[in-house]
């Protein structure tokens, strides 16, 4: 018989310990190991043959080897060493540990004789080897096998082995329940490094689960920090506060926004305003290697465990997408019971001692069963744009214009993780680069992480400012601007709905309403609300008019015929779920809506009945036209136009502001010198215009 991992004896290897020795013997001699341990001529592991005493049939000359006689004498080993078991303990560190747990935790005496076993089995090289002559091991006979190793009632070890056991409800041990395995792998500990820690360190409850959890950060906010939130933490901190006095169980929040908001921020600032100690569920090892999802919810049963006798804690659960909405290439769910059922989770926050925060960047894809357990829910957004701004001016006060400042806090993913971090590298490089240089450095650095994120550009809010030259009298519309502005400004809600060509002014009413009413502009096109995700459009919709709502912003739709087409012509069920999306917002919606359109025909008459006012916007009158030429003529420094270019220009039938702002952006690179030139210019932009131009193709 050859063996299979014979390895040289190393005489400097430190002896045996005694309790692996006992247990290696009970495999040998009670559980019949024997027979793969001893072969026709030689043993299977030689190295373990002599650490427990059976050198000499390797090291006499001569002497035949005699399987017979070996196993004699493993009997009389195995009875010499049962006489003396009572005097034979784990080692002194890891003794002391479990003795700890189980005055900490309640373990029984099997549970600790179980922990004390696996872990020395995934710590000790040769109690793993040899519990594989073993072979593979059902789960029905695990019990057995311990019982024997351990020296307890098989009825006590089965019990501690339960999935509903004190064991694996913690997540200390666990049994893998599918089909055969080595010994080895039928258990898993909570976390690799524990074996190492419980036998190694010697320390309180946070020191045993070191790697896995850890004593929380100071943070670097103040509650003052948050006060967009006000009416939320209005609920929040007084509800908290009583239960941790309480000492009521079963307290759960879910703090969700998207990265870099200040979720983990807001859970240790109300950690230290109501003076308790924070622990945080680790999302990664010492050696910076991910945990999955399946052993933090084990660690985070055991924090519950470990520290329910503690007068004022609070549990930080980070980063919790992968254990509510875990990856298809996650850890087995044989592993443990924590992804055996929903109903475990359930049991988990409705059972924990400890009150918890938990925090993910997004609520999308959790299932409203675990939702509905959670005492509050509480989206933490990007602050908004007032408070953007004064961040901007606090963090970067000395690298920013106040107009830059208030042009990139328009953005409205303007995070404040982003926003501080790039202070940071700035800050460090400023002396290099200079003023100049360190504010468009500011700019870049925050452009390319939102960008990168998949939000808009900082550039991109620069075409949501007013033209230069901007004043409603050039606006051409069949109803009193000012006259609707100072109603609106007034009540503080409307709904309208702004048509005519493109150019004549629709989006920049939008603009000049919001800064005349004092107010955000929030502007979402077509491109950024549809999908071509089944439901992402609807959701889209529904989130950019909770942010107007809650930024209180002036919402401009443009392009509002993508979604509001009449539902008497859909061809698809998308269709006329989208238009009931927005329609039912539009009701909802307590602010300003703009809606712009350069197609009113086709739109949904329930739509159309929904809107206050419906403004038809149309090209410059001819007095207009003259007078916004002067305008731009003055802008540019050019002589006063003779009568011919205004006679010119009168004749222009389609002419629209947007036109003038066109040339204006044309002088930048094409140089205008003269009125004349000017006209030419516009004259250009009317050309390319199919006003009144037959369409192309076949007509009867």
């Amino acid at each position: 018989m050859s063996t299979r991992r014979n390895r040289s004896f190393s005489p400097d290897r430190k002896p045996m310990d005694p309790l692996v020795e006992l247990w290696i013997l009970r495999l040998l001699v009670p559980l019949g190991a024997h027979r793969a341990f001893v072969g026709d001529s030689l043993f299977r592991d030689e190295q373990i043959a002599r650490l427990i005493g059976l050198g000499e049939w390797m090291d006499t000359a001569g002497r035949e080897f005699d399987p017979p006689a070996v196993r004699s004498q493993l009997r009389r080993m195995h009875q010499a060493i049962e006489t003396r078991r009572h005097g034979i303990e784990a080692p002194a560190t890891l003794g002391l540990n479990i003795a700890k747990l189980q005055s900490l935790v309640g373990l029984s005496d099997t549970d600790c004789r179980i922990l004390e076993f696996v872990v020395m089995l995934h710590g000790d090289r040769m109690l793993d080897e040899a519990c594989d002559w073993l072979g593979p091991v059902t789960t029905s006979a695990t019990s057995g096998v311990l019982a024997v190793l351990l020296d307890r009632p098989e009825e006590e070890v089965r019990a501690s082995l339960t999935p509903h056991g004190f064991l694996a409800r913690t997540g200390l041990v666990t049994v893998d329940r599918f089909g055969a395995m080595l010994l080895r792998s039928k258990f898993d500990l909570l976390s690799p490094k524990f074996a190492d820690t419980l036998t190694s360190t010697q320390g309180d409850a946070v020191e045993l689960l070191r790697g896995m959890v850890a004593m929380g950060s100071p943070p670097q906010l103040d509650l003052k920090d948050y006060g967009y939130i006000e009416k939320s933490l209005a609920v929040l901190q007084p509800y908290l506060k009583g239960c941790i006095a309480d000492r009521l169980a079963g307290v759960n929040v879910l703090l969700h926004g998207q990265p870099g908001t200040g979720k983990s921020q807001l859970a240790k600032v109300l950690a230290r305003e109501f003076q308790c100690e924070l622990l945080e569920i680790a999302s990664e090892d010492p050696d910076g290697d991910p945990i999955s999802g399946d052993r933090r919810l084990r660690a985070y049963r055991l924090t519950q465990t470990f520290f329910a006798s503690r007068e004022r804690a609070l549990v930080l659960f980070d980063e919790v997408e992968d254990v509510f909405n875990p990856p298809e290439d996650s850890v087995s769910l044989s592993k443990t019971p924590v992804r055996a059922s929903k109903a475990w989770i359930n049991r988990t926050l409705e059972g924990n001692v400890v009150p918890a925060i938990w925090v993910t960047n997004s609520i999308d894809g959790i299932d409203p069963a675990y939702i509905r357990r959670f005492d509050m829910v509480i989206e933490v957004p990007v602050p908004p744009r007032k408070k953007r701004e004064t961040m901007l001016q606090e963090v970067c006060g000395k690298l920013l214009s106040a107009s830059d400042a208030a042009r990139i806090a328009e953005s409205e993913s303007l995070a404040p993780a982003v926003l501080t971090r790039a202070a940071k590298v700035v800050g460090r490089i400023r002396a290099q680069v200079g003023g100049e240089g360190a504010a468009g450095a500011l700019e870049l650095l925050i452009d390319s992480t939102l960008t990168a994120q998949g939000h808009k550009s900082i550039r991109a809010t620069k075409s949501d400012l007013l033209p230069e030259i901007y004043d409603p009298a050039f606006i051409h519309a069949d109803a009193d601007l000012a006259q609707v502005a100072a109603g609106l400004a007034r009540e503080k809600s409307g709904r309208l709905c702004l048509y005519g060509p493109p150019g004549t002014g629709k989006s920049a009413y939008g603009r000049w309403l919001a800064e005349t009413m004092g107010v955000p502009m929030m502007v979402r096109r077509a491109s950024e609300l549809l999908s071509k995700y089944a439901g992402d459009s609807e959701k889209n919709i529904a989130r950019a008019f909770r942010i107007a709502e809650k930024e209180g912003a002036l919402l401009l739709i443009d392009e509002v015929d993508s979604f509001l087409q009449d539902r008497r012509g859909a061809h698809a069920g998308w269709e006329v779920t989208l238009v009931n999306e927005m329609l039912t917002a539009m009701e909802s919606f307590p602010g300003v809506l703009i809606a712009s359109t350069n197609l009113m025909d086709g739109l949904d008459p329930a739509a159309l009945r929904r809107f206050d006012l419906k403004v038809k916007f149309d090209f410059l009158r001819p007095d207009q036209s003259c007078e916004l030429f002067r305008r731009y003529c003055a802008k540019l420094d050019l002589d006063p136009a003779p009568e011919g270019v205004l006679d010119r220009l009168s004749r222009l039938r389609a002419l629209t502001p947007g036109d003038f702002a066109a040339v204006l952006r044309q002088a930048r690179f094409r140089p205008i010198a003269t009125a004349a030139a000017m006209l030419a210019a516009l004259e250009s932009e009317c050309l390319v215009k199919r006003v009144g131009r037959p369409a192309i193709g076949f007509h009867s």
